[in-house]
C-alpha cells in the first residue's frame, strides 16, 4: 500500500510539474507576443510621408501642393490639417482636399467670360477671340434673346478677376440660358 501511495505521489508530482512547465512556457509566449505587439506600435523615429494638398476652387480648377513631412507626433500632425478633408492615406502618402470658396488664381490672373461658337457661356484662359483654351463651361445661351451690347461684350471677353465678378456675370447671363424657365 505504501508503494502505491508513493507511486501516486510521484505521478501527481510529475503531472503537476508538467502543468507548471506548460504554464510557465505559455506565460513566456504571451509576454513575448505582447512585447512584439508593443514594438510594432512604437515608432523607432520620425515617420516620413508625402503630403498632397488639393485645393478645389469654385471654377472647378484644382491646384495641388506636394511636400515631404516628418511626423514626430501624430496628434500634432492631424491638428495641423484639421481644416482639410482626408481623401486617401497609405503608409507613404496622405492626400487632403479643401474646397475654396473663391475662384482660382489662374482665373484671377487671366480669366475671361466669353461665348463659344455653339453659344456656350464659358471662361477662357485669355480673351475668347485670342484663345480657344476653355477653363470652364456653363450653359448654352439663346443668342437671339441677347441684347447686341451683351453679345458684343461676350465676344470681346468679360474680365473676371474676383469671386464677386464671377458670380455677377453668371447671374446676369443665366436668364439668357436656353434652359432657363421664367
Amino acid at each position: 500500500m505504501k508503494q502505491i501511495h508513493a507511486i501516486l505521489l510521484m505521478f501527481t508530482a510529475l503531472f503537476l510539474g508538467i502543468i507548471l512547465i506548460t504554464d510557465i512556457q505559455t506565460g513566456f509566449a504571451i509576454e513575448a507576443s505582447q512585447k512584439r505587439d508593443q514594438q510594432a506600435k512604437e515608432v523607432t523615429g520620425p515617420l516620413e510621408v508625402t503630403v498632397v494638398m488639393e485645393r478645389v476652387y469654385l471654377d472647378g480648377e484644382v491646384s495641388e501642393e506636394i511636400k515631404q513631412e516628418k511626423i514626430l507626433a501624430m496628434e500634432d500632425f492631424w491638428a495641423e490639417y484639421k481644416d482639410w478633408q482626408l481623401v486617401y492615406q497609405d503608409e507613404d502618402q496622405i492626400v487632403f482636399q479643401q474646397e475654396i470658396n473663391d475662384i482660382s488664381p489662374l482665373l484671377k490672373s487671366n480669366g475671361y467670360f466669353g461665348v463659344t461658337e455653339d453659344g456656350t457661356l464659358s471662361i477662357f484662359n485669355g480673351k475668347p477671340n485670342e484663345t480657344n483654351e476653355i477653363i470652364q463651361s456653363f450653359f448654352q445661351i439663346d443668342v437671339k434673346k441677347l441684347e447686341s451690347r451683351k453679345h458684343s461684350e461676350l465676344r470681346k471677353g468679360i474680365r473676371v478677376n474676383s469671386k464677386e465678378k464671377y458670380e455677377k456675370v453668371l447671374k446676369a447671363y443665366k436668364p439668357y440660358s436656353s434652359s432657363f424657365k421664367q
